[in-house]
């Protein structure tokens, strides 16, 4: 089947179309890409295929698994939650959790937990992927957990379990689910194909997910994701990201995985739904006349938690806001105030407030930096911040 590329750009950032085409020279299988500048939708693009056999061709409407981006909308959630006046980041995790008090846990604030510096990366028993879809087995796992290290002095990347703690301190609070509030709260107001728990109506819209391994050459661009690491034989690294091991086409393309509210790995959307959000977080919370935060609230989700040491779990440096990963050797561009997150294989999702920017780009062909090539968010990024 041939390559199309659909959806359209604005005359001043025409260029970007053909940085997003380019990687197809590199073995891209299907993609989407959306970028809002000054509150308008300037770049909004998608092509290739939904399956290894490049049988379906990608469509606007393709919902694909964002992995780790759904942490910054599971954070913007939270955020919300505090500007009601419901959540206090500096409340301990336990007053509005009691069970999450025990095993040395009883001072851990809301802001350690969402900044990876509870030590909860991972729990000491085995568990399997089905178990991740179980929320209270899990939620009961984690409460009895003893931190892996003293909370509130290091930080080490929570890659699954974070998941579980935005959702389950919305539920104590409001009685809904995670993916309930977003949507009642981010979703719906601005007519954003996000989904935290996929409705099964939806599943026939979902690409599925080509892991690294089945990538068809070797040494091409990657996205920017928590696989770039030194600490692979660590005991902590392997808790977090080893127990259980994820697939992506037998695992995460699963209906019960699609079906999971689990935060930390499991959104779907496509691009447009993603960069729709970050144009209101660009903006301080606004978008149009839809106002999903106020300023006030926002920054309080973006202060600075973590910065200036080695992540245990990615073995490299990262700067962490409350849920949020605060922009850190140009991820999301050049300018510092950027915020967003990104998701392991390239997806990515982020605000540059300085611009009023907001870039999402989803994608199925996994890859991880192996340090050869620029990943693929990069450069997208230096083609769009070319055209501001």
């Amino acid at each position: 089947m041939k390559l199309t590329i659909g959806g359209q750009a604005t005359t001043q950032f025409e260029p970007v179309r053909t940085a997003f085409t380019d990687l197809w020279q590199n073995s891209e299988l299907g993609a989407g890409l959306c970028v809002y500048h000054k509150g308008q939708k300037v770049v909004d693009l998608w092509g290739g295929w939904v399956d290894r056999e490049r049988s379906v061709s990608w469509s606007s409407n393709t919902l694909v698994n964002i992995y780790s981006t759904t942490k910054g909308l599971a954070a913007l959630a939270v955020a919300i939650l505090c500007d009601e006046g419901w959540l206090d980041y500096d409340e301990r995790v336990a007053h509005y959790w009691p069970e999450f008090g025990s095993a040395g846990k009883a001072e851990i604030t809301v802001a350690e937990l969402l900044s990876h510096q509870a030590g909860l990366s991972g729990v000491t028993q085995a568990i399997s992927v089905l178990d991740l879809c179980d929320w209270d087995k899990m939620v009961g796992l984690l409460a009895q957990q003893a931190p892996l290290w003293k909370p509130g002095t290091k930080a080490g990347y929570h890659a699954i379990t974070w998941g579980y703690f935005p959702g389950e301190l919305i539920k104590r609070i409001t009685g809904q689910t995670l993916g309930e509030y977003f949507s009642q709260k981010v979703a719906i107001p601005l007519n954003a194909d996000c989904y935290i728990g996929l409705p099964d109506r939806y599943h026939p819209r979902c690409a599925t997910l080509n892991g690294p391994n089945h990538a068809p050459t070797t040494h091409l661009p990657g996205g920017q994701t928590e696989n770039t690491i030194n600490t692979k034989t660590s005991a902590i690294y392997r808790s977090a990201q080893l127990n259980p091991i994820i697939r992506p086409f037998k695992d995460a393309c699963s209906k019960h995985w699609r079906r999971a509210e689990i935060a930390a790995a499991n959104g779907h959307a496509t691009a447009a739904g993603i960069a729709k959000i970050y144009a209101a977080l660009a903006n301080n919370g606004q978008l149009k006349d839809t106002r999903i935060i106020s300023a006030k609230a926002l920054a309080r989700a973006l202060k600075t938690e973590v910065e200036g040491c080695t992540d245990l779990v990615l073995g490299h440096e990262m700067r962490r806001g409350r849920g949020f990963i605060l922009n850190t050797r140009a991820g999301f561009g050049p300018n510092p105030e950027a915020f967003g997150h990104n998701g392991a294989g390239g997806s990515t999702g982020y605000a540059d407030p300085k611009e009023n920017l907001a870039v999402s780009y989803v994608m199925n062909q996994m890859r991880t930096n192996d340090g050869t090539t620029k990943p693929r968010a990069e450069i997208l990024n230096n083609a769009i911040y070319s055209c501001i």
